[in-house]
């Protein structure tokens, strides 16, 4: 994550928005086929846990004694989902058993389950922690505490090669009256819409795959994604390119979006031991040597701040 707009999800929408949309947020998913290889992770990991209680929470304490945490996820590429080996993977996972292995936790244990249901989940203590990559938005951050962002995701625009109309951001898609094409709920839509393009000449696809397509086959000049997204969906196209990351304006002003771990909002205390780890990964250089494998590159490294995402 295919992706709604970014600031959905668990208001009703289906996305990481990541959720805006990777790929396609959400399309090239395959890890939601593979849930079925992880039934019996995900029936054992639906065990309740205990009610959080005390100041900030005593979860950790409980996670380092019992020796395993359990990690939400949705299944979606390259966020969090099981591979074809039924085994846990994606960047949020693989980064979770670092960072608590570093807090006395040897274990995770996946608990897949629906995009919409992880906030849900999450509440009604079905899992420890939500580990998918989710946006950080302020609707959700009145719902749970994030961890800092450990990824940020910007735009890119899927073109002919060569890029012959010089379409680098959604300016140049509305002066140079580009053929421009986006996804189902796309929050790209909106994008376009606010640099000028006129909304009903917006051909609407259902994900980077048709975007794709529609670019190679001339119907389109320019789809937009994720920048995630866009890079992937390009990579065996002889006619198609994806275009450096940018980010879009909203009202005026670049807006970046950033994904991370979420927790129970009584477990403050658990979230700051992650947090205090996670600067370390990031200092260190190792977040982005966990973080490549999945796609990500150095402009999806960010130093903002859950509070600045949530609107604090």
């Amino acid at each position: 994550m295919a992706p709604p707009l970014r600031n959905g999800g668990n208001d009703g929408n289906d996305g990481t928005d990541a959720e805006k949309r990777s790929p396609s947020r959400r399309s090239l998913l395959a890890g939601v086929s593979a849930l079925g290889a992880a039934g019996a992770l995900g029936a054992a990991g639906c065990a309740r846990v205990a009610t959080t209680s005390g100041n900030g929470g005593d979860l950790l304490d409980r996670l380092k004694a019992q020796g395993v945490v359990r990690l939400g996820i949705a299944g979606e590429i390259p966020f969090g989902y099981i591979d074809k080996n039924g085994e846990l993977t994606g960047e949020a996972p693989e980064l979770a058993k670092v960072i608590f292995k570093r807090l006395g936790v040897d274990r995770v244990q996946p608990v897949p389950t629906e995009f919409g249901s992880l906030i849900p989940g999450l509440d009604s203590q079905q899992f420890d922690v939500v580990s998918a990559g989710m946006y950080i938005n302020p609707e959700r951050c009145r719902q749970v505490v994030f961890a800092d962002p450990d990824y940020q995701m910007l735009d890119a625009f899927v073109v002919r090669k060569g890029n012959p109309k010089g379409l680098h951001d959604y300016k140049d898609v509305v002066a140079k009256k580009a053929r421009f094409a986006t996804g189902t709920g796309y929050a790209d839509i909106q994008f376009a819409i606010e640099a000028g393009y006129k909304e009903s000449d917006i051909l609407i696809v259902p994900d980077q795959v048709a975007g794709l397509n529609a670019v190679e086959a001339g119907r389109a000049d320019v789809f937009a994604g994720t920048a995630l997204a866009s890079r992937e969906v390009v990579k065996k196209s002889r006619k198609a390119e994806s275009t450096k990351p940018f980010a879009p304006l909203v009202k005026g002003k670049p807006h970046v979006d950033g994904g991370g771990f979420a927790f129970r909002s009584a477990e403050t205390r658990l979230r700051d031991a992650f947090n205090a780890e996670l600067k370390k990964l990031k200092a260190s250089g190792e977040l982005f040597r966990i973080l490549r494998p999945f796609g990500f590159t150095r402009a999806e490294m960010t130093d903002m701040t859950a509070k600045e995402l949530c609107g604090g």
